[in-house]
């Protein structure tokens, strides 16, 4: 244990209170000159606990906490559950050396939804409405998905039904379940397109396994590159289906990775990069209105609200955007500056990826892999498309894709 260490204990407490605690965690709170946490857990401390009782501020901080280090006091902290899952106990960690803090879990609200189902976590989508739109369920939106929401207060399962119900899957089943772990708690089920629920209480959770419509079939998108383009709002400027696919493996997205949109259009690279992964970011960069209008909708749509959108054009717009690991030009690599900047601010060992339609273009990116190398890659497509009473086929315009990695 690194508790002799520790100034801080962050200690995991459910709906049973102090009841619940652990030894440990006991021994925690009386050692502790004081205890910081939310109203509602401080309120579960008995009197006995002598420790002075902290409230967070609003809005919501933790430098007066951090600025009790000074002090050489033992401090406690109470989160709900698990205070390392969408918890506190997450954003101390990132401020605090691992020698300075021991984490003391509870199972979390997620844990106990699960035991109470039968679902296994690890096959279950879990998402969490604190703080963050609806619209983020939406890539988990498919036939026999199981999820987990975390609501965001009493009103989120009705919102959460309505949202089912109009993606065509109001036969599903919901289940929520109020003050987890404690004597209140409380389950409450119905299918969405039937929900009589019009507020439960604010401390709640929501639980689905996806069940389609059968008279109205729900329309449900593909996790892998390459949507249809009706899956888009767009006046053209699109990266089409199959480009798409194409140029996304060689973006090679990984877990946590910031890809850098440069003329993003309606947005499709960067929304399908941020579907690749939960943890996968993208920042759009787009001068038109109208097609900033467009990606708002598409990544609402297609469930990545988080999508950075930057109003602008490269290379200005790109000035204080944070470094990114992948970098996809689908426009403007003949202005000058662009391909210059983007290849500057990139990180060591990203990828910069780049697609040409035109001579121009093209005869940039040719002259642009002479000093940097990579490889040029031409794409040519033909669709069927009927002639009279037969087939034959409509090329489309050949695309030239460019790829490197910087050193």
């Amino acid at each position: 244990m690194q508790g002799r260490r520790a100034w801080l204990t962050v200690i995991g407490i459910g709906e049973d209170g102090y009841a619940g605690l652990g030894r440990e965690a006991r021994r925690a709170l009386f050692a502790a000159a004081a205890v910081a946490g939310g109203a509602r857990h401080l309120a579960m401390l008995p009197a006995r606990v002598q420790a002075r009782r902290e409230p967070w501020p609003q809005p919501f901080s933790v430098e007066p906490l951090l600025a009790l280090r000074a002090a050489h006091e033992r401090v406690c902290v109470l989160a709900s559950g698990d205070p390392m899952f969408y918890g506190v106990g997450a954003t101390l960690a990132r401020h605090v050396a691992p020698g300075e803090m021991d984490v003391l879990p509870a199972p979390s609200s997620l844990s106990l939804a699960a035991a109470r189902l039968g679902w296994a976590l690890q096959e279950t989508a879990v998402v969490s409405l604190v703080g963050r739109p609806l619209d983020g369920l939406r890539r988990h939106l498919y036939a026999g998905s199981r999820v987990l929401a975390l609501s965001a207060d009493g009103r989120t399962p009705a919102a959460l039904a309505a949202l089912l119900l109009a993606q065509g899957y109001g036969a599903t089943r919901l289940t929520v379940f109020e003050h987890l772990g404690g004597p209140l708690e409380r389950r409450i089920e119905g299918r969405a397109d039937a929900w009589h629920g019009d507020e439960v209480a604010a401390l709640n959770l929501v639980a689905f396994e996806c069940e389609a419509d059968g008279e109205a079939p729900a329309r449900a998108w593909t996790l892998t590159p390459g949507l249809p383009d009706d899956a888009y709002l767009h006046d053209g400027q699109l990266t089409k289906r199959d480009v798409r696919a194409l140029t996304l493996a060689r973006l090679a997205p990984t877990p946590g990775a910031l890809l850098w949109d440069v003329g993003a259009g309606s947005g499709s690279i960067g929304i399908e990069w941020m579907r690749a992964h939960a943890a996968c970011r993208a920042i759009a960069i787009e001068s038109n209105g109208e097609r900033q209008r467009f990606i708002e909708h598409n990544r609402n749509a297609l469930g990545v609200p988080a999508l950075q959108l930057v109003a602008g054009r490269a290379p200005d717009a790109l000035a204080g955007l944070a470094a990114p690991d992948a970098v996809f030009i689908g426009g403007g690599v003949t202005v000058p500056g662009v391909l210059e900047t983007c290849w500057a601010r990139l990180e060591s060992g990203g990828r910069l990826v780049a697609n040409a339609v035109t001579v121009q273009s093209e005869a940039a990116l040719v002259a642009w892999r002479a000093q940097h190398g990579g490889t040029l890659t031409r794409i040519g497509l033909g669709v069927a498309e009927p002639l009279g009473r037969f087939d034959t086929w409509r090329q489309a315009l050949p695309v030239t894709l460019y790829e490197t990695v910087k050193p």
